[in-house]
């Protein structure tokens, strides 16, 4: 027997035992039942084409009894209503993580064997976090009969958890770490030896020394080349088998057309043709770029999971026998909960009794709790402020709110437009041309010049040709200017971002967080009744300094004698007696119950501050003082707004807080196109209609509700003071929160694009005049790489022109006005 180990898995074969089965019109020979079974079921299926394309082997599956046990669990409504969404009667989604993913082929397999099985709608497997979207109908197929039937076919499937994605993320950084540090210290010993080889090159009696050192760059080359570099061939042949000619395939040819003349020109005595600390470098340098790219994919898949950890694992239910903790998968439609001040709303349900503030900051936008009572609705993952509510369970699962806004982000980051490199277009003809060319200059060399010098006439072109300069037009100079960037404050995760930048028409800005400062400030204190400024704030801070509410929070500066007997009404106020005088602030309508002839002062200063938010101070005999409360613009959002509107930019506010607060923001920084009340669904429909019109979208926000239209967006802005959803979801971040700098990058980004175009032209341009030259064998290898390093070393020097040259902004800040009224 010929075969040494399991043709499914690579095992070692038992050696007694043999389990055996026709794959490919030959017996194949399996090293146990599992591997077997797995390989029939392939071959039955059609799909024998796996092992022809497979480029690394799977793990060995499980077995098949035990793993059917296991995946029938999967079937029971009450484990389903955590992972999958109930779209109709008998339609069904799911997000599932697959293990055993290791190629491209395994990924094929996968879509072709789920997607012929009856019942299924849609399954679509997403090779770099290797998640895949499952859509059935359940009067046709049952969710374990497609699990079991991935395992069939020898991969894992479970409903996806983020702990097991961040396991995947992690083989995949250690390995991709692995191939880089083998790629540089490679590097390292052969560039020790070329410089040997280059001072010693002419040294007389020296020549068996250097032909050693040739011999030991090839073999330090060799895991480079094999191992570190194995990523760039296995592209190459994938494009090659699909009859493209994609950005690997030159690659891949440089490689190892550069690897293979120098080991024949050292195999053969040829000292002049020896160029492995070329090969080792490309590979390091190509390697480092993609890793860091591997990096910031990464963060971006990690989205949607940052969701799911808005919900508590415990919540307290309601039950004849007493309040008991349960964890809030387990939870039913129609339980009760007890959910106390500071805690997170466990699921959606509605309030049955109790009456308190919750903050929905980070679902609807809105800077300001809102009041909840009986019968209001509470969404999972918003969290009561102040006082026990009661609350009915509506919706579990994926049915929730929070849930829709996980399941908006990732079809908008499905849906979202790709933006093809421009380094990458046209690479195919002029992949193909090269080589056409080369075969013609070696035939012609080879029939009717000199035979001897054919095959270094061909090296000498497919090294000029070397695409190292295309490769880099386009890397470096988004580096240089993303670093340019980053130490302004503006923060580059994804380099295609520049691009959909340098072409923006129209820019979206959230309101809170983003135009804002998104926090409550006092800006004005308006005394009455003869009252001064520090009497009336000391008064407001003995009240408020137990209350937990933000606006409370406002007058906690300083630390007064607490009130006698404080009674806080939840959403409205806080009454108290100070020296005797029974005392309330809280809301005007709430201080008004307590006073007489409050109405005409407070209705005066609501409509000179008509989006701000007014906080009173009363006696039972007359008004004390109005508290002006707003969520100041920051310092640098109208000059923002100016400047983007002379670059003739057109200008949007979106937002989920109230019309009014909206329309005074935009206002004051000269925005005419806004819409306030929005749910994350009307900003990702709102932002698509503008695309669905030819416009360039640039979104800036900060709230987990702003993630959707985020990644919907052609580019996107996350404020650093938001939440990590709304990074993770952006591709661009101001950690300084400065909005000036967004339009400086806009600036930079099209200059970037400038700089590219020039890098490509010039790279194009180089080898459209070395290629001849070199197939009339006037410029040797040597020389084909001396200018190949030139023509890189010159897109490079050319890019750091991006370099920063100016002084960083400092920041800069206005402190909020007190003023007094007489």
């Amino acid at each position: 027997m010929s075969q040494s180990g399991c043709f499914h898995c690579g095992l070692p074969l038992p050696a007694k035992q043999s389990y055996i089965h026709e794959i490919l019109g030959e017996t194949r020979h399996f090293c146990c039942p599992g591997c077997q079974a797995v390989a029939k079921a392939i071959s039955e299926a059609g799909l024998e084409d796996y092992y022809r394309h497979r480029t690394e082997l799977p793990t060995r599956p499980a077995d098949p009894l035990e793993a059917l046990k296991q995946l029938q669990l999967y079937d029971a409504p009450q484990v389903q209503r955590s992972f999958v969404h109930v779209a109709s009667d008998t339609l069904r989604e799911a997000s599932l993580m697959l293990e055993g993913i290791t190629c491209a082929a395994c990924v094929w397999l996968n879509e072709r064997h789920v997607k012929a099985l009856p019942g299924v709608q849609e399954f679509n497997v997403n090779y770099s976090t290797h998640r895949a979207r499952l859509r059935w109908d359940d009067s046709q197929i049952h969710l374990s009969q497609v699990l079991a039937a991935i395992t069939d076919i020898g991969y894992h499937a479970h409903p996806f958890d983020p702990g097991r994605q961040e396991a995947a993320y992690k083989r995949e950084r250690n390995t991709a770490l692995r191939r880089l540090v083998v790629a540089g210290l490679g590097t390292m010993q052969v560039m020790m030896l070329a410089v040997a080889l280059w001072l010693g090159h002419d040294a007389p009696g020296q020549e068996h020394l250097m032909q050693v050192f040739r011999w030991v760059a090839m073999l330090v080359t060799l895991p480079v080349v094999f191992y570190s570099g194995l990523g760039f061939f296995t592209s190459a042949w994938r494009d090659l088998k699909k009859r493209q000619l994609g950005m690997d395939v030159p690659v891949a040819l440089a490689i190892g057309s550069t690897f293979i003349a120098s080991s024949w020109a050292t195999v053969m005595g040829y000292s002049e043709h020896v160029y492995f600390e070329s090969v080792c470098m490309f590979v390091f340098f190509l390697l480092t770029g993609r890793y860091l790219e591997m990096g910031a994919r990464q963060r971006a898949g990690q989205a949607t999971e940052s969701l799911a950890r808005l919900l508590p694992t415990i919540a307290t239910r309601i039950t004849p026998q007493g309040d008991e903790q349960v964890a809030v998968s387990e939870l039913a439609i129609g339980d009760r909960l007890r959910v106390k001040p500071g805690e997170v709303v466990p699921a959606d349900g509605k309030v049955e009794s109790g009456q308190s503030s919750v903050d929905e900051s980070l679902l609807s936008g809105e800077s300001l709790p809102r009041r909840r009572g009986v019968g209001d609705a509470l969404t999972g993952g918003t969290v009561n402020i102040e006082s026990p509510l009661m609350m009915q369970v509506t919706r579990i699962g994926q049915d929730t709110v929070l849930s829709s806004i996980q399941r908006l982000l990732e079809r908008a980051q499905n849906q979202r437009p790709r933006i093809a490199r421009l380094a990458e277009r046209g690479t195919g003809w002029f992949v193909l041309a090269v080589l056409l060319l080369a075969a013609l200059a070696g035939g012609i060399w080879w029939f009717f010049i000199d035979p001897a010098r054919a095959f270094w006439v061909v090296i000498a072109m497919l090294v000029v040709s070397c695409p190292c300069a295309l490769a880099l037009a386009t890397p470096t100079a988004i580096t240089a200017s993303t670093g340019a960037m980053a130490k302004r404050g503006l923060l580059t995760t994804n380099g295609d971002a520049l691009e959909a930048l340098a072409q923006v028409t129209d820019v979206v800005f959230d309101k809170t967080g983003t135009l804002t400062r998104g926090q409550l400030s006092l800006v004005r204190v308006i005394p009455f009744a003869g009252q001064t400024q520090q009497q009336v704030l000391d008064w407001a801070a003995a009240l408020e300094v137990a209350s937990e509410h933000p606006m409370a929070k406002v007058f906690h500066q300083s630390q007064p004698k607490p009130a006698d007997g404080l009674k806080a009404e939840p959403g409205r106020g806080v009454q108290g007696d100070i020296d005797g005088v029974s005392l309330r602030i809280g809301s005007p309508s709430f201080v008004g119950e307590h006073c007489g002839g409050c109405e005409q002062p407070i209705a005066k200063v609501r409509a000179d501050y008509p989006a701000a938010s007014l906080v009173a101070l009363g006696s039972k005999q007359e008004l004390l003082a109005l508290f002006v409360l707003e969520d100041q613009l920051r310092s640098d959002s109208l000059a923002t707004v100016q400047a983007l509107q002379e670059r003739g930019l057109k200008v949007h506010v979106f937002s989920g807080d109230a019309s009014a607060a909206v329309g005074a923001v935009a206002q004051q920084v000269g925005v005419s196109q806004w819409q306030g009340g929005m749910s994350p669904s009307d900003k990702l429909a709102a932002l698509q209609a503008l695309q669905a019109q030819g416009a360039q979208v640039a979104m800036l926000g900060d709230g987990i509700n702003d993630a959707p239209v985020l990644a919907a967006a052609d580019v996107s802005i996350a404020m650093a003071s938001g939440t990590q959803l709304a990074q993770a979801s952006a591709d661009m971040i101001l950690y300084r929160n400065q909005l000036t700098e967004f339009t400086h990058g806009i600036a930079r980004a099209q200059d970037t694009m400038h700089i590219i175009r020039q890098n490509i032209r010039w790279a194009i341009g180089y080898n459209g005049l070395a290629v001849p030259i070199a197939a009339l064998g006037v410029i040797t290898p040597w020389l084909a790489a001396l200018g190949m390093s030139m023509s890189s070393l010159l897109v490079v020097a050319n890019a750091l022109r991006l370099k920063d040259d100016g002084d960083e902004p400092r920041n800069s800040a206005t402190a909020p006005v007190i003023e007094e009224v007489h």
